[in-house]
């Protein structure tokens, strides 16, 4: 099943995804403003990875396409505990379609898709401090909460940056809807 929102559709992963893909995760304009440690990755190792996918484990991975099926990012939950009822949620967008409100759509769509859905009461996320647009697109454009921050969590660039913690509830997510 697709997950539709406004702008994008979140699909499953396929194989003929896999060289875009590739291409996100060796470049170090979007990797450097992950989390993780990242190293190049090959079409081997690639395709080792979507081999693991599974519609039925707690880590659901999906490609983001536009209206017009241009693959633009992923995105995720991961660590899905319906028994505590949370989730974390992740996001790569490809830089020629940022500023698009784009990202905003994947992250309200996933918002939806948890609490509406899955009816899971929790989602969080962690961003590395550098990454003022994922912040501020979290924060202010989502309505996240900012819970705490991991001091010197990532090094990238010769210099530590902290970790920021962000979560939002559901029914925060209900009186957002209101």
């Amino acid at each position: 099943m697709n997950i539709i929102g406004e702008l994008i559709t979140l699909r499953a992963i396929e194989i003929s995804d896999l060289d875009m893909m590739q291409k996100w995760a060796n470049d170090p304009s979007i990797q450097y403003m992950l989390g993780g440690w990242h190293f190049p990755t090959n079409k081997n190792d690639q395709e080792k990875w979507f081999e693991n996918l599974s519609c039925n484990s707690m880590h659901q991975r999906f490609l983001a396409v536009d209206k017009d099926s241009a693959k633009v990012g992923m995105a995720n939950l991961v660590n899905i505990n319906f028994k505590d009822g949370n989730a974390e949620l992740g996001l790569l967008l490809d830089p020629k379609f940022q500023g698009k409100g784009l990202g905003k759509d994947i992250v309200e769509t996933l918002m939806k898709y948890s609490f509406e859905e899955l009816r899971l009461n929790r989602l969080e996320t962690s961003i590395i401090a550098s990454n003022k647009p994922s912040l501020g697109l979290f924060l202010n454009k989502c309505n996240w909460t900012q819970e705490g921050i991991l001091r010197n969590w990532y090094f990238r660039n010769g210099e530590f940056i902290d970790k920021i913690m962000l979560s939002i509830l559901s029914y925060e997510y209900k009186e957002l809807k209101k």
